[in-house]
């Protein structure tokens, strides 16, 4: 992985997923926490967003929060749409699944060369996963399936961590 937005001294990273309060708001909130423990907030700029805007304002699903809670980590941001600036401002724009990953590619499409931020599956990064691995969406589940995704999402964004501090 190389950072192609050489403005900026710091790495920038966007979680995406579909309304921006289960799974990115997660993988937002775990990355921000392993980085801190690494000592190495200085050198991120971490945020989230969804490819829709139903949840625009709103706090992340209150399972997704409470199951952050228990391995302690805070869920502190409100939802939001991505936007085109994303695609030109981040260095990197990490989505949850297939579906995500084709409409955030569709945006950077439209944009050109505008589009500096490299769009990939947060699961390429899993070393229990593979390349083509999704986050399910834990939404319509019981609690079970926040905690799940909460594993796969902190294993995957250890690894993601692991990979851009070399950057």
């Amino acid at each position: 992985m190389q950072s192609d937005n050489s403005d900026s001294p710091r790495t920038s990273v966007l979680f995406v997923c579909l309304g921006n309060i289960c799974r990115s708001p997660l993988a937002e909130g775990i990355f921000h926490h392993l980085v801190d423990e690494a000592g190495l907030t200085d050198r991120f700029e971490i945020d989230s967003a969804g490819t829709g805007a139903w949840h625009v304002g709103e706090r992340p699903d209150a399972r997704a929060a409470m199951v952050a809670s228990q391995h302690g980590v805070d869920l502190p941001s409100r939802a939001r749409q991505i936007t085109d600036d994303d695609l030109k401002r981040f260095d990197y724009v990490v989505v949850m699944d297939r579906e995500n990953l084709r409409n955030v590619q569709r945006m950077s499409d439209t944009l050109g060369d505008e589009a500096v931020a490299e769009v990939v599956l947060l699961r390429a990064f899993d070393p229990e996963g593979s390349d083509g691995d999704e986050v399910p969406d834990p939404y319509y589940g019981g609690a079970s399936g926040f905690e799940n995704v909460y594993e796969m999402v902190h294993r995957s964004c250890r690894d993601l961590l692991d990979r851009l501090r070399t950057v």
